[in-house]
């Protein structure tokens, strides 16, 4: 896996296609859930949130993928969601397993995990908005939501333009793929398990 200045292939936009269905289908089951209908319900949807960024956490301070992509270990937000957690006096909720990444991973399986990650930070605009109606925002309950320094449109176009400049073999594309995949599924199964209708 190395990095070349012209992707051939973009592997952002075969990331969204492989996994609209499932990004979809947890879209309707988080909405349907309502974590901005109170606190309680926002603070079941924190610890989803806090389940998926432990998962990768591990990740953004690899300094292999930090090399691929520049800049990767200022968008860590578990610490981020640990305080959001906090404010709203809940603990962080606790896991019979490892998280799924660790200092030894898979590279072309972490990327397609680290795609699903940045796109959730994209899409917090308007969670980060509804969030405001509880009395929420970057300094108590929400920071985790909070856009990036540079912004979110500018940073995911940077974020998917390093990701697309990452050369892969077909084997390690299957890889990828798999990765954004999976990411998404797990994120099914904390909401399943956090986020009771």
């Amino acid at each position: 896996m190395t990095a070349t200045m012209t992707a051939e292939r973009g592997h952002c936009a075969r990331f969204r296609a492989l996994t609209h269905d499932t990004h979809d289908k947890l879209d309707n089951r988080i909405m349907a859930f309502d974590p901005f209908a109170s606190r309680e319900h926002y603070t079941a949807f924190l610890r989803v949130q806090y389940a998926f960024h432990r998962d990768v956490a591990a990740l953004f301070h690899n300094e292999q993928l930090n090399q691929l992509l520049p800049g990767l270990s200022q968008r860590r937000r578990l610490e981020r969601v640990a305080r959001d957690l906090s404010d709203l006096g809940s603990g962080l909720p606790t896991f019979s397993t490892a998280p799924v990444f660790s200092d030894a991973f898979d590279f072309p399986t972490a990327l397609g995990w680290l795609y699903v990650e940045e796109g959730s930070n994209l899409g917090g605009a308007i969670l980060f908005k509804k969030a405001a109606k509880l009395g929420l925002d970057d300094t108590f309950g929400a920071r985790h939501l909070a856009a990036h320094a540079d912004g979110r449109a500018p940073s995911w176009r940077e974020f998917m333009a390093q990701v697309d400049a990452i050369e892969l073999s077909d084997e390690e594309q299957k890889r990828a793929d798999a990765g954004a995949q999976a990411a998404f599924s797990t994120v099914m199964g904390y909401v399943e398990r956090f986020c009771q209708l």
